[in-house]
This record gives structure tokens, C-alpha cells and sequence, in this order.
């Protein structure tokens, strides 16, 4: 491809993208934000961390997820590579320690047994290098390079401290224990009686995005797609509506699973969402050490893909595509455009979605009016994880940026797509692009799910 046809093809994706408004900011002012972006991650790091002893920061707490001393110290490790010798060129504060934090070289199985820095020595060794960081922050320009321009480096960083403060969160979780976590309640549904579902009308859209500055590289370039009509519920699938699919028996009938999901479900003995326990005729969870009812009114929490699968199949129904989630969620009819965010194309807000750990669970149906889509859709963004029914792919025209292993190594069938974030989802890692992909086994994330269907002419007006 010529220059002349790059700059073509992206103004063409600037007409169908909003611009972003980080490259509105003079430089000092970017790492202004950046600074506050990275002050947030690290506060949250370290209150996830400080919430236990040390006993129980070096603890596995499952199999499934690393000691929490592991996770700060990859923090600190990952902030190291990228933002001290990638950008600022500085010498290796620990080299010693590179392997012992490489996720690909240890499964979370194994790491207790490694020779990992213990607490003290964990929390000196992020602190220090966040110090580090914020003198490179200061002397370097935000233009010259990839790495650098737009702060991408600095974001990557932040995006990345946030993804494990979630997949910290999640080890809280399945922690035994009093609770040491605590959030006020979220907002309560302030709109009832929504559609069950809204149609979506056939046609071509822009996925993915080449104009977000900090967007990473599967969620580029930005392409168009079309999409056939279809359906999709207005809301997440509610505890109350999955608990009829389990009282109904859908655990111990086959014809609603995939042959690999009966299989997983019969070889581990599953029989409801994780968490979940019947007692005295009803449905009770554990939720960060707290022994409560099932809130009917809820999104379903804790289900694997397989189980998402299955409900549909019950229901009548099936996963949307990630094209047709993203479509949901981005397209506006009025303009023609894909949004920012589902609401519009300013950064979220407590009155959009249910974001940063504010609360310690999904919010009611009909909690955030101000968040649902151009398209009458709600809590896309936030709540609880959507799984969709497609395998994790690049999209045409994909570049590795800027490593193999953030992405491309993970793409093919053995992996689904998830979208929109959860309640332990920081904004900096959640937009209508971002996109995240897991073992369709997994259920100790945030999980949940919405249906769609497929619309013939005459079901409805397309």
C-alpha cells in the first residue's frame, strides 16, 4: 500500500470513527491524564494487595489464579520492560526476576513454588519503578515513535495493571475467608419494564477501530462488516431467568449442551453457576465472602461459555457473534457511524456503566438508562463479561504491536470472545472495541451473557 493510500484509508476511518479527544490534549496536559491513569491502577493494585496479610498474599488460593504477591510483582515487571528499557532506554533494575514473571513461562499452577520476591520486597520493587516511570514520563516526547506517540506505551502499562487488579479481584473471590472487601451497593433499576429484545437491522458497520489511540492490536484496523438482521435481548440474561433453565433441569438434560460443554459439565459435576448453593428451596451465593440470596434481578454471574450455550439452546435462542455484539453496542443509525462507547463517544461516567470496582457485583437490569445504546440496548459496557458464541480471530489487516504474545499467540478455536467489561473493569480497559477472550471452561471471571436470534423478514421490521 502507497502513503497516499493509507492517508486515504485513514481518513475514511476518521469519518466512520469519532476522534478521540486524548489527541485534543497539548502534551503536559496528556501526562497530566496519563499520570492520573497510572495513580488510579496503582492505588487499586496496592488496596487489593494491602486487604490480606502476607500469609495470605503469598497463598494460592486456587489453582486457577496465581498468589496475589505474583500478580504485584508482574506489575512491577511488566512496567519495567516496557516503560523503563522500551521507552526510556534505562539499564534492567531485575533482570534476575524476568523469568520468574513471564506468564508464558509458568502456569499459575506452578508459581507458588517459585522463588518469588515475598511482600516487602514486591512492594519496594513496584514502587521504586513507578518512580522511575513517572522520570521517564517527564523527559520523553509523546510523538516520535510508535511506542510513544499518544503516551500508547504508558496506556498499555495502565491497561495492563488494571486487567490483573481484575483477575486480582477475581482471586478475592474465590478466597476463604471473612470478607475484607467492601463496596456500597449499586444503583438500583430506575427503568423497568424494558423489551425483551431489540432488532437490529441488516447492514454494514465499522468494527474495530484504527483512530483509539490506546486501543490494542486485535482490536485493530478498523473494517466494515455486515451484518444480517437479528435479535438481541435488551438486557443480560438475570439470575432469575437463568435459575428457571436450572430448576428446569437444563444441568442434567444433553440436548441443550455441546458435546464438549456435557462433557465438561458431567466430568466436573456442575449442576449450577459457581458460587451458587441450594438450600431451603433456594438459590444462595458466596460473593467475596459474603453468604447472601441470589438477587433475581441481577445478571448471572459465574458461567462458563459452555453454560451460556447451553441456556440459549434452551431458551430458544443462541450467543450473538462478536460482529453482532459490537454492532449492538457501536452502530448509530442516525449517522451511520460507530460510537466510542454505546452512549456516545465521551468517556464513561457512574451514570453510564458499572465500572472500577465502585461496587462489588453486577447492578440490576435497568440500572443505567443513561448507558444503553443508540440502538435501545442496556449495560453493554460493564456489569459482567458477555460471551459471545466467536472463537478469538484477528481481523483483516492485523500487526503484532508490540509483541507477538499480547494477542496473536492466543488466536484460533481453542479461545471465545468476551465483551463489555464487568463491574471489576477499570474504563481505561473497557471500550466498545476492547475485546477479551478466555477458555469457554472458565468461570471464575465475571461472566455472564445475553441471547440473540436470527430475524426473518416478516418476524419483525428490518
Amino acid at each position: 500500500m502507497t502513503r497516499a493510500h493509507h492517508d486515504v484509508d485513514t481518513l475514511l476511518d476518521r469519518r466512520k470513527e469519532p476522534d478521540h479527544p486524548l489527541r485534543e490534549l497539548s502534551e503536559p496536559a496528556l501526562k497530566a491524564y496519563v499520570a492520573e491513569v497510572l495513580d488510579r491502577a496503582r492505588a487499586r493494585s496496592l488496596a487489593l494487595t494491602g486487604a490480606v496479610d502476607d500469609d495470605d498474599l503469598v497463598k494460592q488460593h486456587s489453582a486457577l489464579m496465581s498468589p496475589l504477591v505474583w500478580d504485584l510483582a508482574h506489575i512491577g515487571s511488566q512496567e519495567e520492560i516496557w516503560i523503563l528499557r522500551e521507552v526510556g532506554g534505562l539499564d534492567p533494575m531485575r533482570p534476575d526476576i524476568d523469568d520468574l514473571y513471564d506468564a508464558f513461562q509458568h502456569p499459575r499452577a506452578t508459581r507458588p513454588s517459585l522463588p518469588l520476591l515475598g511482600p516487602s520486597e514486591a512492594r519496594r520493587y513496584v514502587e521504586e519503578v513507578r518512580r522511575r516511570t513517572f522520570d521517564v514520563l517527564a523527559r520523553t516526547p509523546l510523538s516520535d515513535r510508535a511506542l510513544t506517540r499518544d503516551a500508547f506505551a504508558f496506556g498499555m502499562i495502565a491497561q495492563h495493571e488494571q486487567q490483573h487488579c481484575e483477575t486480582m479481584l477475581a482471586t478475592h473471590q474465590l478466597r476463604k475467608g471473612d470478607p475484607v472487601l467492601h463496596a456500597p451497593a449499586p444503583p438500583p433499576a430506575t427503568v423497568r419494564d424494558l423489551p425483551e429484545e431489540v432488532v437490529v437491522p441488516a447492514g454494514s458497520f465499522t468494527m474495530g477501530t484504527s483512530v483509539e489511540p490506546w486501543a490494542l492490536d486485535n482490536e485493530r484496523p478498523a473494517h466494515e462488516v455486515f451484518v444480517d438482521a437479528f435479535a438481541i435481548d435488551t438486557t443480560p440474561v438475570t439470575n432469575a431467568r437463568y435459575a428457571e433453565f436450572v430448576d428446569d433441569g437444563g444441568y442434567a438434560d444433553p440436548r441443550w449442551w455441546s458435546d464438549a460443554g456435557w462433557a465438561y459439565r458431567s466430568e466436573h459435576g456442575i449442576v449450577a453457576p459457581r458460587f451458587w448453593r441450594r438450600e431451603n428451596g433456594r438459590w444462595w451465593r458466596t460473593r467475596f465472602g459474603v453468604y447472601e440470596p441470589v438477587p433475581g434481578d441481577e445478571p448471572v454471574l459465574h458461567v462458563s461459555y459452555y453454560e451460556a450455550e447451553a441456556f440459549a439452546a434452551w431458551a430458544g435462542r443462541r450467543l450473538p457473534t462478536e460482529a453482532e455484539w459490537e454492532k449492538a453496542a457501536r452502530y448509530d443509525p442516525a449517522t451511520g457511524r460507530s460510537r466510542r462507547y454505546p452512549w456516545g463517544d465521551d468517556d464513561p461516567t457512574p451514570a453510564h456503566a458499572n465500572l472500577g470496582q465502585r461496587h462489588l457485583r453486577p447492578a440490576p437490569v435497568g440500572a443505567y438508562p443513561d448507558g444503553a445504546s443508540a440502538l435501545g440496548v442496556h449495560q453493554l459496557i460493564g456489569d459482567v463479561w458477555e460471551w459471545t458464541s466467536s472463537d478469538f480471530r484477528p481481523y483483516p489487516g492485523f500487526t503484532a504491536f508490540p509483541y507477538r504474545e499480547y494477542s496473536e499467540v492466543f488466536f484460533g478455536p481453542d479461545y471465545k470472545v468476551l465483551r463489555g467489561g464487568s463491574f471489576g473493569s477499570d474504563p481505561v480497559a473497557v471500550r466498545g472495541t476492547f475485546r477479551n477472550w478466555d477458555f469457554p471452561v472458565r468461570r471464575q471471571i465475571f461472566a455472564g451473557f445475553r441471547c440473540a436470534r436470527d430475524v426473518r423478514y416478516g418476524d419483525a421490521v428490518v
